[in-house]
């Protein structure tokens, strides 16, 4: 592996993994295709052309290894989701409140229509901004501001029944 490539992979790796760790929700799901990811990438690097930005690029590529291995795996339900850690500091009350709360959420998005669904995970759990975004779609920054708007209202519906 060369050093420039190494660099890439120390500066983008986080920003990947939280990007499938944002549409997976399962941290060894997104270790895993990360790590395809890089793989992927560094043999397909002579393929970049520079039309986006190379975090916008590695994302695509997760984004297509994540989508492929959805299809070859059954969807999980929302019994399947473990507990993560809990703080101590926490009452049993107010953990049982975030619960219902995060519940309900993953509830509404599980059966957002796409892009929506996708859009609003990765600008809140994915922490990407509104122009990459729209690099991974294709797509024109003010899309992504657009879609991911009508999914908070969407959800915002949906909570709201």
């Amino acid at each position: 592996m060369n050093a420039d490539f190494e660099e890439l992979y120390e500066r983008f790796f986080h920003d990947v993994y939280l990007f499938i760790l944002a549409a997976s929700g399962d941290p060894y799901i997104a270790e895993e295709i990360t790590q395809e990811t890089f793989f992927r990438a560094l043999k397909e690097i002579r393929h970049f052309k520079g039309n986006c930005s190379v975090k916008s690029w590695l994302c695509q590529i997760a984004k297509n290894l994540y989508i492929s291995q959805k299809r070859k795996k059954p969807a999980l339900s929302t019994e399947d989701i473990p507990i993560t850690d809990i703080s101590t500091e926490q009452s049993a009350e107010d953990l049982c409140i975030q619960n219902q709360q995060a519940l309900s959420l993953y509830k509404i998005l599980h059966y957002l229509d796409e892009p929506y669904k996708e859009v609003f995970t990765l600008r809140t759990l994915g922490d990407l901004s509104f122009r990459e975004i729209g690099e991974i779609f294709g797509k024109q920054e003010n899309w992504a501001r657009v879609t991911y708007y009508r999914a908070r209202m969407k959800i915002q519906k949906k909570i709201q029944e």
